[in-house]
C-alpha cells in the first residue's frame, strides 16, 4: 500500500488556507517559531518492528486484519507512516521476531523508503522454537552457566545483524527477577547480570552504545534485576562510556517523578534515549500523551534544558523510540498518534522562556516559574508541528489523510484478514 505524493498534496491544498491563519497566527504570537521549526523538521521518532500488528495481553488479541507478513511488509508500513508524518524514519528491529534473511535487501528496501536502522532489540525474556536452554528462571541472571552463556550469544548475534543493517546500538531489556523472597540471591543475579552485560558490551563496535532498560515489574513481581534508573545507572557505569540507561515511561511505579529522573541521568551523561508510551495505573503501553500529556511536556522541558546545557543536538544524540500496544486500535492508527503527541509535546518544551524561567527560579518565585511553563503547555502548537511537517513534503492531517485513503481496508485486500505480524 503506497500513498502517493500528489494525495498528500491534494490533501494539503484542501487544508491549506486553514492551516495558513493558523500558523500565522501562532507565529505572531510566540517568539522563535523559525528556531523551532528547524529543529522540529529535524526530529525523528524510531518505530518498532513489533509495533505494526495488533498488540496483546496475557487474556487476548484481536488483529484487526491488514497486518504485515514478514519484515519487508512491516518496513512498508514505517515507510507509509514516514511519507505521511515525515518524522518516522527509523525502525527499531526487534531479534528474533523480525530477523532480517538478506541484510543487504532489508536494508535497501528501508532507504527506499527514506529509513534508517535505529537501535536494536535483543529477547532473553522469551522461549524460541528450537532454544536449547529456557529463560523460565531468568536469563543473565540464571544459575545455570549455559543458559547465561546462550543469553550472552543472542545479543552478540543481534549487534552482528545491526552492523549488517547499518544500526549503531544495543537495546537490552531482561525480565530477569523473581516473584517470591528467597527464590534467588540478590548480589549473585547482579553479579552474574553484570558479567553477562560486561561480555556483550567488549562485541560492541567502536561507535556503538548499549542501552540498558529498567522496569519496576512484570513478570516477576517480586524482585527485577535491573528494576529502577539507579540500578540501570549502575550497571551503565560499571560496563564504561558507551553503555546508557534507557527510559521507558511506562517502566515506573505509578507517580514517579520521570522528569527528574531525565533531569539526573542527563547530568551524569548516562541517558540513552526514550522508549515512549503512557499509562493510567501501571505498564500499560498506551497511545503516547493519551493519560499525561502534562507529563510529557514536563519530560521534554528537562530534555530541552539538559540536552542545551550539554551542547547536544536534539536530533541525533538520544534515541527516540516508541513502545506501546494497541490491542484495540489499527496499529497504524495509534503509531501516528503517538508520534505526533511526540512532536507536540517537543515543540510545547521548545517555547518555554528558559531566560525568565531561571530567573524565577533564582528569586524562588514559584508562581511565575509555573505559569511560564503552564504557558507553553497551554500553546496550541498544532499548527508549529503541521508546518514542520508540511515543510519537510508531509500531510498536514496524516491520521485524517490515512482515513480518507481507506488505508486499513487496502491492507486487508492485499494481505488478508487473518494475517498476524511477529511480535507480542
Amino acid at each position: 500500500m503506497q500513498i502517493e505524493q500528489q494525495q498528500i498534496a491534494a490533501h494539503n491544498h484542501s487544508l491549506m488556507a486553514a492551516h495558513q491563519r493558523s500558523f500565522d497566527y501562532i507565529s505572531g504570537e510566540v517568539p522563535k517559531t523559525a528556531e523551532a521549526l528547524e529543529k522540529l523538521r529535524a526530529f525523528q521518532v524510531a518505530i518498532p518492528s513489533w509495533a505494526l500488528g495488533t498488540g496483546g495481553t496475557r487474556f487476548g488479541r484481536f488483529p484487526s486484519g491488514g497486518e504485515p507478513r514478514n519484515l519487508e511488509e512491516k518496513i512498508e508500513d514505517i515507510g507509509l507512516l514516514h511519507r505521511l508524518n515525515r518524522s518516522s524514519g527509523a525502525v527499531s528491529l526487534h531479534i528474533p521476531w523480525d530477523i532480517p534473511s538478506d541484510a543487504m535487501h532489508i536494508k535497501t528496501l528501508a532507504a527506499q523508503h527514506g529509513l534508517r536502522f535505529d537501535a536494536m532489540n535483543s529477547n532473553t525474556f522469551q522461549d524460541q522454537p528450537h532454544q536449547t536452554h529456557s529463560y523460565k528462571f531468568g536469563s543473565l541472571q540464571h544459575v545455570d552457566k549455559a543458559v547465561r552463556r546462550q543469553a550472552v550469544d543472542h545479543n552478540i548475534e543481534v549487534i552482528q545483524h545491526g552492523i549488517a543493517l547499518g544500526s549503531d546500538s544495543l537495546t537490552v531489556w531482561l525480565s530477569d527477577g523473581s516473584c517470591f523472597p528467597g527464590q534467588l540471591n540478590f548480589r549473585k543475579a547482579f553479579q552474574y547480570t553484570l558479567e553477562g552485560l560486561q561480555e556483550i558490551y567488549a562485541a560492541l563496535p567502536e561507535h556503538w552504545k548499549m542501552f540498558v532498560e529498567y522496569k519496576a515489574f512484570e513478570p516477576n513481581f517480586y524482585s527485577t534485576t535491573v528494576g529502577d534508573w539507579g540500578q540501570s545507572l549502575l550497571y551503565t557505569s560499571k560496563l564504561g562510556p558507551k553503555a546508557f540507561t534507557l527510559v521507558d515511561l511506562g517502566h515506573h511505579l505509578p507517580n514517579a517523578n520521570i522528569e527528574q529522573i531525565v533531569a539526573l541521568l542527563l547530568m551524569e551523561g548516562k541517558l540513552g534515549g526514550f522508549h515512549f508510551n503512557d499509562s493510567k495505573y501501571g505498564d500499560d503501553d498506551l497511545t503516547v500523551g493519551s493519560i499525561k500529556p502534562y507529563q510529557l511536556f514536563l519530560i521534554f522541558n528537562e530534555l530541552v534544558e539538559g540536552m542545551d546545557a550539554r551542547d547536544m543536538q536534539h536530533a541525533t544524540d538520544l534515541g527516540w523510540m516508541i513502545d506501546a500496544s494497541h490491542n484495540v486500535k489499527d496499529p497504524l492508527e495509534d503509531l501516528l498518534q503517538s508520534v505526533e503527541a511526540i512532536m507536540i509535546a517537543y515543540a510545547q518544551a521548545l517555547l518555554v522562556d528558559r531566560t525568565r524561567l531561571e530567573a524565577a527560579q533564582l528569586q524562588n518565585d514559584v508562581v511565575t516559574a509555573q505559569e511560564i511553563l503552564q504557558q507553553a503547555f497551554r500553546t496550541d502548537v498544532r499548527p508549529l508541528v503541521a508546518e514542520a511537517r508540511l515543510l519537510n513534503g508531509g500531510a498536514l492531517r496524516p491520521l485524517e489523510l490515512y482515513r480518507s485513503a481507506k488505508v486499513r481496508a487496502q491492507l486487508i485486500k492485499e494481505r488478508g484478514t487473518t494475517s498476524i505480524a511477529t511480535g507480542l
